[in-house]
């Protein structure tokens, strides 16, 4: 798996396979965790127990959020930042554990690769953790698509029909895989025995909203009764029919009873690592499960998690809802940027982005200075970390660092992928001065009281840059629908492209005058917000022309 990049004349997979792991009870005695309460998955992975979580030592100890300026195609390596700087924290005599969102094998086998970091700063094992790893994944989809054949079933019913619209059913299968040709379909043709002839669809399983409520539950009972919440759709008398009216929740629960459970690895330097939960940050919440981080603010002073793709997504969607509904403060925020990525916002071709040019880095600085006005607005100074690239050109460096130091931000040069811990000491240093200056004091953006347009317009003025909002018919009919189903004090999750402050992915830097375009809505009130789609996003991706898959072997 990873990518065929090398250090020192190695790739990811070359160095993840030549470490020497640590069983996985030596990693959980750091952690002051006893044998007895691992559940084992192999000698080197084990589920936690919920009962680890501890109330009380969560708002003591020091929560740290990853996010990145607005990514290449490639990623930016927040992943790989996050772990790094776990290593580098454990170094200075912190302790500290990542907490990180599971891969899905969507982007494994199309664009991205692995998600296990990378070079030196990996998290182990990086085979497993790519591929099936514990099995939440499959659970998950397992959960989805019980309710889904408990819809139709229920459709196909004589004698205990709710006489469900099928017109009106939103609920889809899912799959953890790119398939574009799963993204709408008929189902039920061949006969009256093959059930009732219905459109349908697929969704990749991180845009499941079992995957999203797997991530905002506080506990088993919470997530059951997320479950039952399940919005379906209509009768045929334009009742709302939720999945405890199929009396879904309690089956579901079940398949989902070892997958609430975080999971327990380590990272290249014999450090603890939380991996939980995996909804991408586009269409859904991209961020771990709120019991994982709780898990690690439990066992450890320091928490080092991220947040899918740019701060405009990932980062707004893991300060304005998980943090708010989980009580959660951070005490810092790193903002990976690298030069490729400047270099790319400053009007580089795909072809170019390894060529060294002042002039496109300075341009395109003005996606970086978006995205530090906007987490500065959350109440939190960023830390910049430049995730080093041997194509970068210290005059570029210092450009970034000069930029930074006039906005009062401090940019460091993080070389976690070449050096590991040892090459992110100086980051550490950085988020420990901003953790202990007490000068950040997290604050939402918005009230999750205000009205559904108005907390639309606050994130996309203020996070995008946008000049107003426009909504098709079909989102003004779905914001009455919101209204009926007494959801607008629901937090919004925008479903939005990455490749842009916009919701158009061709405009980059920092876009002015432009209108942000609600299409759609969806309503996740098992999980508990209301879904924006901008602009064409689709939650069943489809494989490149040349597919990540097709580098690998074993």
């Amino acid at each position: 798996m990873g990518k065929e990049i090398t250090t020192h004349n190695f790739s990811d997979i070359d160095i993840a396979q030549n470490a020497t792991m640590e069983d996985i009870r030596d990693i959980a005695s750091k952690l002051g965790i006893s044998e007895r309460d691992l559940e084992m998955y192999g000698k080197y992975k084990a589920k936690l127990p919920l009962t680890l979580i501890d109330e009380g030592k969560i708002a003591k100890n020091n929560l740290v959020l990853v996010t990145a300026l607005t990514p290449t195609p490639a990623g930016e390596g927040k992943t790989t930042t996050s772990i790094g700087l776990t290593e580098g924290l454990n170094k200075l005599g912190k302790k500290t554990t990542v907490v990180l969102r599971e891969p899905s094998l969507g982007p494994v086998f199309g664009i991205k690769g692995g998600a296990a970091g990378g070079g030196y700063s990996q998290v182990l094992p990086m085979e497993d953790i790519n591929l099936h790893f514990t099995g939440d994944f499959s659970a998950i989809e397992k959960a989805n698509n019980l309710l889904s054949a408990l819809i139709d079933n229920n459709i196909q019913s004589k004698t205990r029909n709710l006489n469900i619209d099928p017109r009106t059913i939103v609920w889809k299968r899912v799959m953890d895989m790119n398939d574009r040709s799963l993204r709408d379909i008929t189902i039920g043709l061949g006969g009256t025995a093959n059930g009732i002839p219905r459109q349908d669809g697929f969704n990749i399983t991180p845009a499941s909203e079992v995957m999203a409520i797997l991530c905002m539950a506080e506990n088993f009972v919470d997530l059951k009764a997320r479950l039952g919440n399940i919005f379906v759709g209509f009768t045929f008398a334009k009742k709302p029919i939720y999945a405890r009216d199929l009396k879904a929740e309690n089956a579901m629960a079940i398949l989902l009873k070892d997958a609430v459970k975080p999971n327990l690895v380590q990272t290249l330097e014999g450090n603890p690592a939380i991996i939980h939960g995996g909804p991408f940050a586009n269409i859904a919440q991209g961020t771990n499960t709120i019991l994982a981080t709780k898990m690690g603010l439990s066992l450890t002073d320091y928490v080092v998690t991220e947040a899918g793709f740019g701060a405009d997504l990932g980062a707004e969607k893991f300060l304005d809802i998980k943090c708010v509904s989980a009580g959660f403060k951070p005490k810092a925020l790193v903002l990976v940027a690298t030069i490729r990525a400047l270099r790319h916002h400053g009007g580089a071709s795909k072809e170019e982005y390894n060529t060294a040019s002042v002039e496109r880095v300075s341009n395109g600085f003005a996606n970086l200075e978006k995205h530090i006005e906007n987490c500065k607005k959350f109440g939190l100074n960023p830390v910049v970390a430049i995730n080093a690239f041997p194509t970068d050109s210290q005059e570029e460096v210092d450009v970034i660092q000069e930029k930074c130091g006039a906005m009062g931000v401090e940019a460091i040069v993080a070389n976690g992928w070449a050096m590991g811990g040892n090459g992110m000491t100086d980051l550490a240093e950085a988020v420990i001065r901003e953790v202990e200056s007490g000068n950040n004091e997290f604050k939402p953006l918005y009230d999750w009281k205000l009205p559904i347009r108005e907390k639309i317009r606050i994130i996309a003025s203020e996070i995008y840059g946008s000049e107003g909002v426009e909504y098709s018919k079909k989102a003004i009919t779905d914001l009455k629908r919101i209204d009926e189903l007494g959801l607008n004090e629901l937090p919004i999750c925008m479903a939005k492209t990455q490749k842009s402050l916009s919701d158009n992915d061709k405009l980059y830097a920092r876009p002015t005058g432009f209108t942000v375009n609600v299409r759609e809505f969806e309503y996740a009130a098992g999980a508990g917000f209301v879904i924006p789609i901008l602009g064409k996003m689709m939650r069943m991706p489809g494989l490149p022309a040349t597919p990540a898959s097709e580098r690998y072997g074993y």
